[in-house]
């Protein structure tokens, strides 16, 4: 039943399709739009689904599978993206590792890069169970290859299946999740799905329909910079100002210390010089009034250490990047209901958490596609230690078949 699950996964993970952020195009990178036309159309074809698209202004792969039943279904979608995080993700070499023992995994002996139960604890929930890691120079890809993988495989068990009768599924493949541009452009109309779920979770059970609400600030600095030895009452350090403006944000709400529903402020990155500096960072918060406080916070500091200057020095731009899908979903729960009804049927024990971070579930379900996220089975996304079991890939499987196989008893 799941015979090419494995070999399809395999597949996807060698196409490099890293996305990046510094482009403007629409995907960001070619690789993206040359696997979605040349890999995944091909194979939707292959399986038999039908109006097939790729649309050039978002860099979605879109397909049906059709309606095999006069009886009231809802309309639903299944989606997973593309790209694979910034970190080194060409001449991806997976590893089977069948019948895992527990014990640490020497990914790479010449740089002794080592996949060890002591730094990742989760290890031990896969022992008997079949793996498959990177080879410690890249990343693997099942973030979100894995989610693809499952998701065509389930369309060809749902295809091939006598027994289940279902109304219209869609599918969906999309571009730059990973930069948060992903499902900005996805045409929610033409999609005309009356729930959605995303297979980009981690490790079996998890069923999110809560998300961070998010935001970035670009802080600017402006210094003085003049010679030191005539600097008296005249330099203005930017990066000391820089320094100031952090070390005046609550120091225990960081990613580092933080945990469950607990937000953050955490700096991205910094840059500059005595003359100017820049900072970014993110703002993260499941609750919208701690987030629009932490916000409000950012502009505080920026507004009292500028009241300390002689000028305005310190300027701060906010955008947010996505809010928090609970607030959608808690309106219409069928969708994570139906999930959690399927995984039950499985006897997969649902781990219903927010998700600390985001999906593309987050903006589309506040453009109208109600989209909560479903685990895909991997561990340790965007980097060389990342894992999946190919058991966990396949309980995500018949997860998707179960939500099919149940749709009816949730209305149309």
């Amino acid at each position: 039943m799941y015979e090419n699950l494995v070999p399809r996964f395999l597949n996807y993970v060698k196409f490099e399709t890293r996305s990046d952020e510094t482009s403007t195009t629409v995907p960001s990178t070619q690789n993206q739009v040359a696997f979605a036309k040349q890999v995944l159309m091909p194979e939707l074809e292959a399986l038999g689904l039908s109006d097939i698209q790729y649309n050039p202004a978002n860099g979605f792969v879109t397909a049906v599978l059709p309606a095999n039943s006069d009886k009231p279904f809802p309309k639903m979608g299944f989606i997973a993206h593309m790209d694979t995080a910034d970190f080194e993700a060409a001449n991806v070499n997976p590893i089977i590792r069948g019948n895992y023992d527990g014990k640490a995994i020497v990914l790479d002996a010449e740089k002794n890069i080592v996949l060890s139960p002591d730094d990742f604890p989760a290890l031990k929930n896969y022992v008997g169970q079949t793996l498959i890691t990177t080879d410690g120079k890249t990343l693997l890809g099942a973030d979100d290859k894995a989610g693809i993988a499952e998701i065509m495989t389930a369309m060809e068990i749902v295809l091939a299946a006598k027994d289940i009768e279902h109304g219209v599924v869609k599918v969906a493949f999309g571009p730059d999740e990973e930069i948060g541009r992903g499902a900005d452009l996805f045409d929610v109309a033409a999609f005309d799905c009356d729930f959605a779920y995303t297979m980009d979770g981690g490790p079996v059970g998890e069923l999110e329909f809560e998300s961070f609400n998010a935001a970035q600030a670009i802080v600017r600095i402006q210094g003085k910079n003049v010679h030191p030895g005539t600097a008296k009452d005249t330099m203005v350090n930017a990066i000391k100002l820089a320094l100031a403006f952090d070390d005046a944000l609550p120091q225990e709400e960081v990613p580092e210390k933080t945990e469950k529903r607990e937000g953050f402020y955490h700096l991205m990155g910094i840059e500059g010089n005595v003359e100017e500096s820049k900072m970014v960072y993110i703002i993260r918060d499941h609750d919208r009034v701690l987030f629009e406080e932490k916000k409000a916070m950012l502009r505080s500091v920026a507004d009292l250490l500028n009241s300390k200057l002689k000028e305005k020095r310190i300027s701060i731009e906010i955008s947010d990047q996505y809010f928090n899908m609970g607030e959608i979903l808690e309106k219409d729960m069928r969708p994570v209901s139906l999930a959690e009804s399927a995984m039950k049927a499985l006897g997969i024990v649902p781990i219903i958490e927010p998700i600390r971070g985001g999906t593309d579930g987050s903006k589309l379900s506040y453009m109208g596609l109600p989209t909560p996220n479903i685990f895909a089975g991997g561990e340790n996304f965007h980097g060389r230690y990342e894992f999946v079991s190919i058991q966990s890939m396949e309980k995500a499987t018949a997860v998707i078949v179960e939500i099919i196989r149940q749709s009816q008893g949730f209305g149309a």
